[in-house]
Order: structure tokens, then sequence, then C-alpha cells
């Protein structure tokens, strides 16, 4: 489950909910409900292929207000079923191998939007960038010693002025998940 905490800001739950609505076009199975004070939507994106070869999409999005902010968690099914499909696929059925990619790919872009809808609304709400606390990561919200690289939660990368592997540019944003020049994804 990648978790990120939005510090001093309130999301709006309906409003953030109707926008991830829009994401799953008749293609997705939505459902959406309330769990003491979180707010979780799942879609999931499945046929009969799908299913008998492991790459059915299930998407789980829980919206959580906080005290001083907003968490947001976003989990798939696990990649296992992908792994799995493409070792089968190599020795029974090649193309199930390829199957099994383009499931992971869908899969990726899936959740890459998802966090799109959530970080536009979280910046719309906000006025702007959402700087994390000091001292806490950007990406868990834990405390973190003073000085250090990486989130002892999450694992997170928490220095500023890393570079972009794809083009070099120094990154401004320490919670970044893309390159501030070049848009390609950044790697911890």
């Amino acid at each position: 489950m990648d978790s990120r905490y939005y510090p001093g800001v309130e999301a709006d739950v309906p409003q953030l909910s109707a926008e991830l609505r829009g994401l799953f076009d008749s293609e997705f199975e939505v459902q959406a409900f309330q769990v003491s004070t979180t707010s979780v939507l799942q879609a999931r994106k499945s046929s009969t292929l799908r299913d008998l070869t492991g790459l059915s999409s299930a998407l789980t999005i829980k919206i959580t207000p906080e005290s001083g902010g907003t968490r947001v968690e976003i989990g798939m099914q696990k990649w296992f079923d992908k792994a799995a499909v493409a070792a089968v696929g190599v020795f029974a059925f090649p193309p199930l191998l390829a199957l099994a990619a383009l499931g992971a790919y869908w899969q990726y872009k899936l959740t890459e939007d998802t966090w799109k809808i959530i970080e536009n609304h979280i910046a719309r709400k906000a006025g702007g960038y959402v700087p994390p606390l000091p001292g806490r990561c950007g990406t868990c919200g834990a405390a973190n010693v003073a000085d250090s690289d990486f989130c002892t939660s999450c694992g997170a990368n928490l220095k500023i002025g890393r570079n972009c592997s794809n083009c070099g540019a120094p990154q401004k944003d320490s919670a970044a998940r893309f390159c501030n020049r070049c848009g390609k994804p950044l790697t911890a």
C-alpha cells in the first residue's frame, strides 16, 4: 500500500471521490464505502480472459482525514499473479507472457493516473504545492531525524537536490516522484 500524508490540507472527500470516479470509466466496477473516518473507493476491471490469465485489475484508495492533514493510501492487487502468469507463459503459452507484461503496465498507469488526480486536488485545496512538515517525510508523514537521507518508515528519499537519472536536473522537491524538468519518474 503506497501511503502519502498531506500536512495542513483537508481534502474535500466527496469531491475527490467524484474526481476519482471520473477516471474509472464504464469499463470498471466501482464501489465506495466508509470505514470509521476513512473513505474507501474500490475499482476493479474484470473479464473472463482477464480472470483466467490473472490480469484482473483491482485498486483500493483510502482517504483519511487526520489531525493536521490528510492521508491517502493506494493499493493494487499483488504483482505476484503477473509473475506466475509470466512463468507459465514462457513454458506453456508464450502469448501469456505478453499479456502479463501488458497487465502490469495497465496497473502501473492506473495507479499513476490516480495519484495525479489526488495530488491535483490537494494542490487546489492548498492553493499550491504542499511542502512536507519540517522533520517529517513528505510521502508518509513519519517523523525523521534531522539530516536523514531516507525516511526510516517508508524509505522515501528525503534529500533535496538529488539529480534525475534521465536528464541530470537537480530536484527542488524532496517528495517529488517525477522530474521537475523532463517529467520522467525519479528513482530512489
